[in-house]
């Protein structure tokens, strides 16, 4: 997954490391920079030194192609402006914004941003859950945000395609609720054959997805 990044500062440089180590192919825009040169100096990603609120900054960043965009500057203004220029103009899919004051989240989910994050650990956990794989979304927490519901939405030209559960051997801690093919509800049993373009309802352990999708091979 291609994701853009605003902002190299603690926030963006965890982020950066975050995603790099799940697979995913960040793009770093920051204005300052020393901090450019820096983040340079210890990763082989592409970094742009500019204002992101400038089209041509975004453009060079590439942003048609991207997946995501996470602004995390320390301006709630400028990360509202970068994540309405990256829906409204360029059409990106997901867009996630640091809100520095708490007073701003409601304003800028209402102004069209996806998710709007008052916090690294939030955000940390939005990335796992939310950014790590477009295949793979959470629907509901349960007991407490220990336990979660998963909708999975498997490839085409599936690797397991025509195989039965019993003979993919999922681990204890995730449960296959339902199927849904063309249409028509699945209750799974073992002898339940999955296929390419079937959509599960799992539920697992909260902090699972990478493993959920390691298990079932999927990739962004």
């Amino acid at each position: 997954m291609k994701v853009i990044i605003i902002g190299g500062g603690k926030v963006g440089y965890y982020l950066v490391r975050t995603l790099i180590e799940h697979g995913h192919e960040p793009t770093v825009i920051e204005s300052n920079r020393a901090v450019c040169e820096h983040m340079a100096n210890e990763m082989d990603i592409p970094i742009i030194c500019g204002d992101a609120t400038r089209l041509e900054v975004l453009e060079a960043a590439e942003i048609e192609n991207s997946n995501a965009l996470i602004s995390v500057t320390g301006s709630d203004e400028t990360n509202l402006i970068v994540c309405q220029l990256a829906k409204k103009k360029f059409a990106v899919e997901k867009t996630i914004a640091k809100s520095n004051n708490p007073k701003n989240v409601p304003i800028m989910q209402a102004l069209g941003i996806d998710n709007v994050i008052n916090s690294t650990n939030s955000i940390a956990s939005l990335i796992e859950r939310e950014v790590d794989t477009s295949r793979i979304k959470q629907l509901l927490s349960l007991n407490k945000g220990e336990v979660t519901l998963f909708e999975v939405q498997l490839p085409e030209n599936f690797v397991y395609d025509g195989k039965m559960l019993m003979e993919i051997k999922l681990p204890l801690l995730f449960n296959i609720v339902s199927i849904t093919r063309n249409g028509c509800l699945i209750i799974p049993r073992g002898q339940s054959m999955l296929r390419s373009g079937d959509k599960l309802l799992v539920i697992a352990d909260s902090n699972t997805v990478k493993e959920l999708k390691s298990v079932l091979k999927l990739k962004d």
